[in-house]
């Protein structure tokens, strides 16, 4: 894998650990005070700066995982057994 590759799988992996992360300690303004305009369900304290750390600590580990498992111990979708049902 090249170095582009590894930074273009890094990017997926992280919009991906993105929205996974998202949801954790999610506040509605529900419960307080609603900004005019927004809607109920939006949260109260975003805390951006929290998510993006929290994102990009669990996609280096999933690219890590990725990483040892593809160009470590070689693996890949050729790997596995191709079973096809019914036959």
């Amino acid at each position: 894998m090249g170095w582009i590759s590894g930074v273009a799988i890094y990017f997926i992996i992280w919009w991906t650990a993105l929205f996974v992360v998202l949801p954790f300690g999610h506040r509605s303004q529900e419960a307080g005070d609603v900004t005019l305009g927004t809607d109920h369900g939006a949260p109260a304290q975003a805390r951006m700066g929290r998510k993006v750390l929290q994102t990009t600590i669990l996609a280096t580990a999933v690219f890590a995982l990725f990483y040892l498992v593809t160009q470590i111990w070689g693996l890949g979708p050729d790997d596995f057994p191709h079973v096809i049902p019914g036959t």
